[in-house]
């Protein structure tokens, strides 16, 4: 992607999950069929919100940037995990080790802009019914969707482009199974204080953030429900926005635990595992969630069945 100045080791090792043998044949049997579910569920939604008329909402319409966004990380990371899986450790260029974080940066910030987006979606239509149709509107809609991957882009790219000018020049393992970018920085024999401070913004960009107006949209959402006489009312207005509630708590949940367990010894082999969990069973389970909590897709899935049937 970039060409890398001055660099003396021009490879990484990664040692992937080699500290804790448990775990790795129970991954490698189930790691192709979690990928293929996971791919398949993802293009299912995606391909329902495009043939499916009563899905044309702007909803939807972010659920499948959502998809493609979940589609990007698990594509960049679980090829690689079953590669280092089946060596016991995987050699990989510097170029290439900067590549795959770009990617999974990539995804990972675009996919919490997404989530925000989703939230002011649902806040609008909720807390602002008779202005929703006006405000959301396709302009609104494709100008949030291109801010979101433009912007993950952007920053991600700066970051890529800092971490291509550090010398490495001393050990050259990484214990984990990809290349995040704290491992990477951590091999550096140059001054990497501009590179902390980018992560520092981007942590307040990508996570601070988006969480303050996630928790502000949700509050004025749910003392919004509570002032329903109805309960119907109360029922129809809380399950638009519970299948969304559930995937920001698993987003937010997972990130919290990631960064608050030390990353040494072993509470580093549980954040391996944990942040394992969260980049394969994220893209895996999003798609079920909306799935299964939401009507409109159950009635949209019923209807395809139903005209399959017929022909």
């Amino acid at each position: 992607m970039f060409e890398m100045n001055q660099t003396e080791v021009t490879e990484f090792k990664l040692l992937g999950l080699q500290n804790i043998p448990i775990i790795r044949p129970v991954l490698f049997i189930f790691i192709i069929p979690i990928y293929i579910l996971t791919l398949f569920g993802n293009l299912f939604i995606i391909a329902l919100v495009v043939k499916v008329p009563s899905l044309n909402s702007p909803m939807y319409f972010f659920l499948t940037q959502l998809s493609l966004s979940d589609i990007l990380l698990t594509t960049t990371i679980t090829p690689n995990l079953l590669h280092v899986i089946i060596h016991e450790g995987s050699m990989i260029t510097v170029t290439g080790c900067i590549t795959q974080f770009y990617f999974y940066g990539f995804s990972e910030g675009t996919e919490c802009l997404l989530l925000t987006v989703m939230s002011y979606d649902r806040y609008l239509a909720i807390c602002k019914p008779l202005h929703y149709i006006s405000i959301m509107d396709l302009k609104l809609q494709l100008l949030l969707v291109l801010l979101c991957w433009v912007l993950s882009c952007t920053v991600v790219l700066f970051v890529v482009y800092l971490l291509c000018n550090l010398r490495f020049c001393g050990p050259h393992v990484i214990d984990h199974y990809f290349c995040d970018l704290k491992p990477i920085v951590a091999l550096s024999c140059s001054n990497h204080t501009i590179i902390d401070i980018s992560l520092f913004i981007a942590v307040i960009l990508f996570v601070l953030f988006p969480f303050s107006y996630l928790l502000f949209s949700y509050i004025s959402i749910f003392i919004t429900i509570s002032q329903i006489s109805s309960t119907d009312g109360k029922q129809k207005a809380f399950s638009t926005c519970s299948s969304h509630l559930i995937v920001v708590t698993m987003y937010y949940g997972s990130i919290a635990i990631i960064y608050m367990i030390p990353s040494k010894g072993q509470s580093y082999n549980v954040n391996k595992v944990i942040l394992l969990l969260y980049t394969m069973g994220t893209p895996l389970f999003n798609p079920i969630i909306y799935s299964l909590r939401n009507q409109e897709i159950k009635n949209a899935v019923t209807g395809i069945y139903k005209a399959a049937r017929r022909n």
